[in-house]
């Protein structure tokens, strides 16, 4: 597959737009969208209609999303949210993130959306979390998504068990309301190569509690509870090594399977990543 490149002044984000040759094998980027230069055939802000998000990385991600929308390749799609295991944090790449190569995988159109610290309740890096915000900058509504996948838990320790089962049972409601024909998938708490300390293991288990209560058919991958074991970064103990987040992705793949979340048959799917170029990923975040 061709390669074509396109760069904007520094500072903006780089969107990442993968065509697909085949759903099960991975593909090198076939385009790269520049941030504040939408996609063909996109919107702008000031059109009638258009989405206005408030931050250049928002409107990047929407201009790809519109982009996805109209893509005539008729695949299922799937929006991805989540903490800085999503942004691509260990590899350092937001195109090797699990989360992307879960979309590979599967050879689905993907939106998504990581940003390092967010949590159901905690903000993360910007303030441009927590979960519920990059669920609504991801316009499931329009998007239409038969699978939206939640990665959070981590930096949401230390949170009032009142306070985070209320947030997870938000979330889950605005997925439902914003997306009904959706499956619900959430990736839980990872814990550091040292083990789980008891207010990671607090929190991993009212997100639990609070999503089955939401919804007793979501899909619950848990991490912490399963004893993943993946191989993590050199530089800190927590995040996966280019080589852990494809065993991440492998892993989820393997369980959305087990519950009917098949590969696509088509070809040619686009997956936006408002992860690349956000900066660097600092290692305390998940």
């Amino acid at each position: 597959m061709a390669a074509v490149g396109a760069t904007a002044s520094a500072g903006c984000l780089v969107l990442m737009i993968w065509s697909l040759a085949a759903p099960a094998a991975p593909a090198a980027p076939a385009a790269f969208a520049v941030a504040g230069t939408p996609a063909a055939g996109a919107a702008t802000g000031s059109a009638p209609g258009a989405r206005t998000l408030g931050t250049q990385a928002g409107n990047a991600l929407a201009a790809c999303e519109l982009r996805l929308e109209r893509a005539p390749n008729g695949l299922p799609v799937m929006a991805i949210a989540g903490a800085s295991f999503t942004a691509g944090t260990g590899p350092g790449n937001a195109a090797l993130s699990w989360a992307v190569r879960l979309a590979r995988t599967l050879g689905w159109n993907a939106v998504v959306d990581g940003v390092p610290g967010a949590g159901y309740v905690r903000a993360g890096t910007g303030h441009q979390g927590p979960v519920a915000r990059l669920l609504a900058g991801e316009d499931l509504r329009a998007l239409d998504p038969r699978l939206v996948v939640v990665q959070a838990g981590h930096d949401d320790s230390g949170v009032p068990a009142p306070l985070e089962r209320q947030r997870v049972g938000q979330a889950i409601d605005a997925i439902r309301a914003a997306a009904p024909r959706a499956r619900i998938a959430l990736l839980t708490v990872f814990a550091p190569r040292s083990g789980p300390t008891a207010a990671l293991s607090l929190v991993n288990d009212v997100i639990i509690a609070a999503a089955r209560a939401a919804d007793p058919d979501v899909i619950v991958m848990n991490p912490l509870g399963g004893g993943w074991s993946f191989q993590r970064a050199a530089r800190d103990g927590l995040h996966p090594s280019a080589a852990g987040d494809a065993w991440i992705a492998a892993k989820v793949a393997a369980t959305l399977r087990a519950h009917g979340v098949a590969p696509a048959a088509g070809h040619g799917a686009v997956i936006c990543d408002s992860g690349a170029g956000r900066g660097p990923r600092s290692p305390r975040f998940q």
